[in-house]
């Protein structure tokens, strides 16, 4: 059987599912009680009752945007927009910054971030040296990949960003067992030291905060490293991560994962594309349902390294397709509020197209049948929800692409 991290990644998905429910009325009452943020968003909202997923799916979504706006209205304060639980001193022993600026505090719990899980997965273990080259300036990266490893019982070299001929020198001197950071980096180091004619002494990569195509990991196995990525976020921590099988990214047992159509809070079937939504068990930052603006699917069956949980397609491009038509904002939610005006609309896709100044706006919807009508209905809920004039194009099930897009920018500009 393959070495997993614990028993908990082979749990039966039931007894799994039944943990996170469980664990989900506390986590509520933690986000209401000890965050003013949720407080107001929760308002009304009783704990004991959220004990399943379709509970979970009534509660508000809050995305990126949305926390970002409320960190800006209270700088003055508190910089973290009323979502920490923890103020500073010993229980926040770090506070970072994202690009935005969005502010993330650090708890002081073992593996706060929870990567010591992909860190294994990826085939570090206790004792090993790792190089860490993701910065350990401002934002949260190095502090992500270091805590797991600390928690794993590695050693770290904190390597951060640039001076290549530098961290091929340390390399060269300490002889790490592998690398973390990101994808386009280590590439880097191959090149150049091949270049010197040096032969790093890595044998495994854990790889994150880039794309990771299959060109890309067999240039870097070619050069004998393994290389396996995981999916983080300053928010979040771990959300799901790569294993020996390469077959998608198996999700992370601290989170329960959603996908939601992008615009809503309302799930997708398994397998169709659409926005990854995330709550935390995390009670420093306590995030329910928080939108991670990424776009993935559920992949069938589970991971053949015996790992039980559900798995993910991996980053597969962004939720937010807000777009401008005529000088007017068109958001996916929008979309989504004309969607849920009428039953016979199965899926929805609204393409923009034309020339400089010349905008159209086209609705292909997926309709099982269509009525009488339907489409001059239509046509007057997009009047009243977007502004604008649309052609109304009904097509048939399964017509759209499953790509996760509610808005589509085709004009020969952008």
């Amino acid at each position: 059987m393959t070495d997993h991290y614990d028993k908990l990644e082979i749990r039966d998905p039931a007894e799994r599912e039944r943990d996170l429910l469980a664990a989900l009325p506390k986590q509520i009452a933690q986000a209401q009680t000890a965050t003013s943020a949720f407080k107001k968003i929760l308002d009304g909202v009783k704990p004991a009752d959220i004990t399943t997923r379709q509970a979970l799916e009534q509660l508000p979504v809050t995305r990126k945007s949305e926390l970002l706006e409320l960190q800006k209205q209270r700088r003055a304060d508190d910089p973290f927009g009323g979502f920490a639980s923890i103020v500073r001193g010993p229980r926040m022993p770090r506070v970072f910054a994202s690009p935005g600026t969005i502010y993330e505090p650090e708890g002081e719990a073992r593996d706060y971030w929870r990567t010591a899980r992909a860190l294994h997965a990826a085939g570090f273990r206790s004792g090993d040296l790792i190089h860490n080259s993701f910065s350990y300036h401002m934002t949260p990266a190095g502090s992500i990949m270091e805590t797991g490893a600390h928690a794993l019982g590695c050693t770290v070299f904190a390597g951060g960003t640039g001076q290549t001929e530098q961290q091929l020198e340390a390399i060269a001197d300490l002889k790490p067992a592998g690398y973390a950071g990101t994808p386009s980096f280590l590439k880097i180091l191959l090149e150049k030291a091949e270049e010197k004619g040096q032969k790093l002494p890595f044998t495994k990569a854990l790889v994150s905060g880039e794309a990771f195509p299959p060109s890309l990991h067999d240039w870097i196995a070619a050069h004998g490293v393994k290389g396996t990525q995981c999916y983080a976020t300053a928010d979040l921590g771990l959300i799901a991560y790569e294993t020996s099988a390469r077959e998608g990214l198996v999700i992370d047992e601290g989170v329960l994962v959603e996908i939601v159509r992008p615009g809503t809070g309302d799930p997708v079937p398994d397998g169709e594309v659409g926005e990854i939504v995330v709550t935390s068990f995390n009670p420093d930052y306590p995030l329910v349902r928080f939108g991670t603006g990424d776009l993935s699917a559920v992949l069938a069956g589970t991971c053949p390294t015996g790992r039980t949980n559900k798995r993910i397609k991996g980053w597969m491009g962004r939720a937010d397709q807000t777009t401008k038509v005529r000088g007017m904002f068109v958001h996916p939610s929008q979309v989504a509020e004309i969607v849920r005006r009428f039953p016979e609309i199965q899926r929805a896709r609204l393409v923009v197209s034309g020339e400089m100044g010349d905008d159209q706006m086209t609705f292909r919807l997926e309709c099982a049948g269509a009525p009488d009508g339907l489409d001059a209905r239509i046509a007057d809920a997009v009047r009243e929800v977007t502004k604008l004039r649309g052609t109304i194009e009904l097509v048939a099930p399964g017509t759209l692409p499953n790509d996760g897009k509610v808005i589509e920018d085709a004009r020969s500009y952008k």
